[in-house]
Order: C-alpha cells, then sequence, then structure tokens
C-alpha cells in the first residue's frame, strides 16, 4: 500500500506540474517527463497485480501505453493481468506485442513460456523456454531449467527432464520442488540410492511436504526398511490429504 502510495503521489505531482509556479513547462510534454510517467504508471500497475487485483492493474498501463504504445514491460504486465483474468486469446496477444518489442527479452520469454504451459501447449511452452534458456547472462536462468524439466514430463520425455533439471540445480542448489522431481525421477528408475539422497535434501527445504513429496517418502522409507518414518509419513498423507490420489494410491499399496 506504502508503494503504491508513493506511486500515486509521483503521478499526481507529474500530471498536474503543468499548473507550477514561473510558468513552468508540462513535463509531459519532454521526453524525460513522458519516460517518468510512463514508468510509474507501470509500477502502479505491477503494484496492483503483485496485490492481486488484475481488474485495477489495467488502467495505469493502459495509460503507460497511452504515453508510449511499443513498451515492452507495460505489453507484459497487461498479458499478466488478462492471463490472471483467463482471457487467454487477450493475454497472448499482449506477450507477443512485448515480444516484438523487446528484442526477445528472456524475463518475458520465460513468463510466455509459463502461460503456455499453463494453457496445455507444452511443446510451444518448450520452445519459449528454450529461448529463455539461451541467454547465459538471465539471472533466472535456473527457473528457466526448472521449468524446461517440468515441461518435458509432460511431453513425455522423462530423461530430458532429468537433464534439465540436472542443469537447473547446477545453476542454482536451493531449489527444493527440483530436487523433488530428480527423486522421482530415479526412483522411477529404480535408483534407489541417489533418490534418497534427493529426497532427503528435499525434506530438509520444505517446511510441510506435499501429497506427492509424503508419498514418495514413505516408498523410500519401505525400500531402506525404515518402518517408522514410513508410518509417520502414512500418518500425515492421512491426516493433511485424506482425499488425495496420493492418499488412496499409499492404501492400496499397503
Amino acid at each position: 500500500m506504502i508503494v503504491r502510495a508513493a506511486l500515486a503521489a509521483l503521478l499526481f505531482s507529474l500530471l498536474t506540474a503543468c499548473v507550477t509556479e514561473g510558468g513552468k513547462p508540462d513535463p509531459l510534454k519532454s521526453d524525460e517527463g513522458r519516460d517518468a510517467a510512463r514508468d510509474a504508471y507501470i509500477q502502479l500497475g505491477i503494484g496492483y497485480l503483485q496485490s492481486g487485483d488484475a481488474s485495477r492493474a489495467k488502467r495505469p498501463l493502459q495509460k503507460a501505453l497511452e504515453l508510449d504504445p511499443s513498451n515492452a514491460n507495460a505489453h507484459a504486465a497487461l498479458a499478466v493481468a488478462f492471463q490472471i483474468e483467463m482471457e487467454p486469446e487477450l493475454a497472448e496477444q499482449e506477450y507477443k506485442k512485448a515480444l516484438s518489442n523487446s528484442d526477445g527479452d528472456s524475463r518475458i520469454r520465460n513468463n510466455y513460456g509459463s502461460f503456455l504451459f499453463e494453457q496445455g501447449r507444452y511443446q510451444d511452452a518448450y520452445e519459449a523456454y528454450s529461448a529463455a534458456a539461451g541467454d547465459n547472462m538471465y539471472p533466472e536462468r535456473a527457473k528457466v531449467f526448472g521449468n524446461l524439466g517440468r515441461t518435458a514430463q509432460k511431453l513425455n520425455k522423462p530423461q530430458l527432464a532429468k537433464q534439465h533439471f540436472e542443469k537447473s540445480l547446477r545453476l542454482s542448489r536451493n531449489q527444493p520442488e527440483v530436487l523433488f522431481e530428480l527423486a522421482q525421477i530415479a526412483f522411477d528408475e529404480k535408483m534407489y540410492v541417489p533418490a534418497r539422497d534427493y529426497y532427503q535434501r528435499y525434506s530438509k527445504m520444505v517446511k510441510e511436504q506435499d501429497a506427492r513429496g509424503l508419498l514418495l517418502g514413505i516408498r523410500l522409507a519401505n525400500i531402506f526398511d525404515d518402518r517408522d518414518t514410513a508410518a509417520s509419513y502414512g500418518l500425515q498423507l492421512k491426516r493433511l490429504y485424506p482425499g488425495s490420489p496420493e492418499y488412496r494410491q499409499y492404501q492400496s499399496e499397503q
């Protein structure tokens, strides 16, 4: 709220500066003033998005585009707003405008890939993520490789997924989701020792495991004859996720 109030105050000062004393020129008549107003509108829109108010985010983002119709950041943020509102056609239009005006910005490519993944367009998502992963200087590259791994899983390519997850982990070791996926892949390959290693590293990083994590923990505990851990995880699965497919699978395996 404080950030949005400050941005709103900045916008007010920019938009009312034409009536300042001494006949000072309207800042919106200068390139610097228009850029400052555009950026303030974009940040205001992003602030609304971060607070979960996609509807209110659209207006300042549209104002930003009135000042700078080709601004990639405004188009990308507007794409996210439409994505939240479940307007996929409008979201895709804005993503494409953002990409065409950003010279292939890796952050936007990654976000576009996530949009395509959400739509079930896994091959398209894989291509978008691959383009983002090709940027060696992109600071979120580890997450992009994690996204590539999850997309490869959806494409029924477990070995390719494994390669991407391993690359992701080399770039950033503190990724519990990636550790879990590697544990699951190793378990499916009957490589139980590395599966246990990945799983133990994963479980130390999460405060509370989800149903998938608990089920894998039970299966590994059973393989290594750790009955106490298997029983403890079984009780947690029953208590926390009694209606989950994982709990039904657990019951069928008993």
